[in-house]
């Protein structure tokens, strides 16, 4: 994006009302309008951290304080999903012939989380979100209870498996009704990525614990317990599985094997965890207000376990973190001083819940109507402005590997001339897979 247009969408960045979610306001594809703005804000920002040069979108976003409006649209479309999405699938005239509306809303609020993540790296960007920083920690915090729950047995299929068997099954444009079950796979499946990219925002947040709002730290510390959360999530690593003998990690978007001699590397995700874990309990602020009881104190000197020489090669700064927990296993330190009077508490969620409680069926019956029952005009529309959005150039500029023939699997540099949407490496698995992708294809044409 040139410096104007990223202006330009950043500027037009606003809040929305639950019922307007997924559709159409004053004529106007006005919430669809905004998903595109923070797609392309989305992908401006990978390539520019790609390439070190994200100080722009940063103080764009500052400057006309968007940041508080952006984790104002994430927790609107998490409570939309709690709430809203279960009364939709349950309405029996609710039978839509097309996904691609519903899954779209679902993706949004993936999209906002990783605009967050690629930002919150600076710490004017930690400042700006103000007040709303505690709302921010709060959706980080129910992320990763959610990522701690889940069974470390089951593979998570990731968001770029299911868009890819989205756009190229005929249900998710045209097809027969889809049943509910199915799109509530759908949004399950994306659940495990979200969860993945609030553990990298909190980690930047905890980067930022001497600038953060009065109370922010009280919050993580005591009404959260983040450190022993953080602590659940270092014994049980939900982003690794094993899987007929084979150990497999989530990186970078995928599952992937990893080799016998690589499996006591550490992963980014590890990296984040042990990261924040440092930042919590090694700031001087941060031991003086946390509750070192019997149950934390217990919780936390299971780290040591885990405190390898290995480990601690590959991140020195864990050595001060051994030697905490060796002084917090025979000392017993301070209670926490309690100096604060008034509290400050997260006003978005609740602020949602008290507007719209009570309102739930009616909003879905009205998504029903206006923005889940697209005609086959409308959804012709949407398809060709997604296609615009998400350029050939730009999505391979954004993959981390080389395309992959859609049937056999190689790599390949050869696409479905008329969409461009496929890879195939010959002429005979294009025609063996024409039949699945022919609805997607005659569509995106």
């Amino acid at each position: 994006l040139l410096p104007a247009e990223a202006e330009a969408l950043v500027r037009a960045l606003q809040g929305f009302e639950l019922r307007d979610i997924g559709g159409q306001g004053g004529g106007t594809w006005q919430w669809l309008r905004q998903h595109e703005y923070v797609e392309k804000l989305n992908m401006h920002g990978i390539l520019s951290a790609s390439a070190g040069q994200e100080q722009l979108l940063t103080e764009l976003l500052v400057t006309h304080a968007k940041i508080p409006v952006l984790i104002g649209e994430l927790i609107s479309v998490e409570i939309w999903k709690h709430k809203v999405f279960p009364v939709l699938c349950r309405l029996e005239d609710f039978k839509p012939r097309s996904t691609f509306p519903i899954y779209v809303v679902l993706h949004h609020e993936a999209s906002i989380i990783n605009l967050l993540e690629t930002v919150f790296y600076f710490k004017e960007i930690c400042e700006s979100a103000e007040d709303s920083i505690l709302d921010l920690i709060d959706y980080c915090h129910r992320k990763l209870t959610l990522l701690a729950a889940r069974s470390t047995k089951a593979q998570a299929v990731t968001s770029a498996e299911l868009l890819a068997e989205h756009l190229a099954s005929p249900s998710s444009m045209q097809a027969d009704p889809v049943p509910p079950q199915e799109l509530q796979k759908q949004a399950e499946m994306m659940e495990f990525e979200i969860s993945l990219k609030a553990l990298s925002v909190l980690r930047f947040i905890t980067d930022q614990v001497d600038s953060l709002p009065l109370g922010a730290l009280t919050r993580m510390l005591n009404t959260h317990n983040l450190p022993c959360l953080l602590v659940e999530l270092v014994e049980h690593c939900p982003w690794s599985c094993w899987e007929a003998g084979k150990l497999k990690k989530f990186e970078n978007g995928t599952w992937h094997v990893v080799p016998p001699e690589d499996q006591v590397k550490m992963t980014k995700l590890d990296g984040q965890v042990w990261l924040a874990l440092l930042n919590l309990l090694l700031s001087p602020e941060c031991q003086r207000k946390y509750r070192f009881d019997g149950f934390n104190k217990s919780q936390l000197l299971k780290l040591r376990a885990f405190l390898t020489d290995v480990l601690i090669d590959q991140l020195p700064n864990l050595v001060e973190m051994q030697r905490f927990l060796s002084y917090l296993a025979v000392a017993e330190p301070a209670p926490p001083k309690r100096d604060l009077i008034l509290e400050q508490v997260p006003v978005i969620w609740d602020h949602i819940l008290k507007k719209n409680s009570g309102k739930w069926k009616a909003i879905a019956k009205h998504q029903v109507k206006h923005a889940f029952s697209p005609t086959e005009e409308e959804l012709k529309l949407q398809a060709c402005r997604w296609a615009q959005i998400y350029s050939l150039d730009m999505m391979e500029a954004l993959a981390a590997d080389k395309p992959h023939c859609r049937v056999c699997g190689v790599e390949t540099a050869k696409r479905c001339s008329r969409c461009r949407n496929e890879w195939y490496c010959s002429r005979a698995c294009q025609v063996q897979h024409w039949q699945k992708h022919k609805p997607a294809c005659n569509l995106m044409a």
